[in-house]
């Protein structure tokens, strides 16, 4: 296991290397070999993070570490769970066809005892869903139930689920409609109400184009 100061020179690197979008591409292995179990948490979930945006770079050469990254949707660590559900939402806003063979594990996430994990896997299916919303209209059920989520955080995001899927298969999200009126003006968070009625209004003018 690596120690303290290891750590701290490791996660230098990796910051380095998030900065320098220029070196992305040639450094992706170097970072992906970072996943290993004899690296810390804090350490693992930078490298996951990273390599979520940098598989929305470079979706082809990322393809050979989807398995490996996917591997932590069921960690025994939150934040392992959460940055693996970013990334899997990263990697699948370039190309879902890499991600697909793991939706259902992404999908499992909306039952995680953490909240921060249940957010990422909201904010994971939006970004899937802005290139891929077809893929959802048959899984709106499950966001509709997230309305009611204990989560604030939970709560703030899903509305952009439908907002997302709204824009462009506003047919998927009109029987969802009338609940998330409802949210948009009686939610008691101003976020979530805001959120709501935006997801209203995007598909509503989607569906009058």
């Amino acid at each position: 296991m690596s120690n303290d100061m290891d750590d701290k020179v490791i996660l230098k690197e990796l910051r380095d290397i998030t900065k320098d979008r220029g070196c992305w591409k040639a450094n992706i292995s170097d970072v992906a070999e970072k996943l290993d179990t004899d690296y810390s948490v804090a350490v693992r979930a930078k490298v996951l993070w990273l390599l979520g945006e940098m598989g929305l770079m470079y979706p082809e050469e990322i393809k050979r570490y989807v398995e490996d990254i996917a591997g932590y949707l069921d960690d025994d660590s939150p934040k392992l769970r959460e940055r693996s559900a970013n990334a899997m939402g990263r990697i699948g806003r370039a190309d879902p066809n890499l991600i697909i063979s793991h939706l259902d594990r992404l999908m499992n996430l909306r039952h995680d005892e953490s909240e921060n994990v249940r957010h990422a896997f909201i904010w994971a299916c939006e970004n899937i869903a802005s290139n891929d919303p077809e893929r959802f209209c048959e899984k709106l059920e499950i966001f509709h139930e997230l309305i009611s989520d204990s989560g604030q955080k939970v709560r703030i995001e899903v509305p952009e689920m439908f907002r997302v899927v709204g824009k462009r298969k506003p047919e998927c999200v009109r029987p969802y409609l009338e609940k998330l009126e409802m949210v948009a003006e009686n939610d008691e968070n101003p976020t979530v109400r805001i959120h709501a009625a935006g997801a209203v209004r995007i598909t509503k003018k989607a569906l009058n184009e």
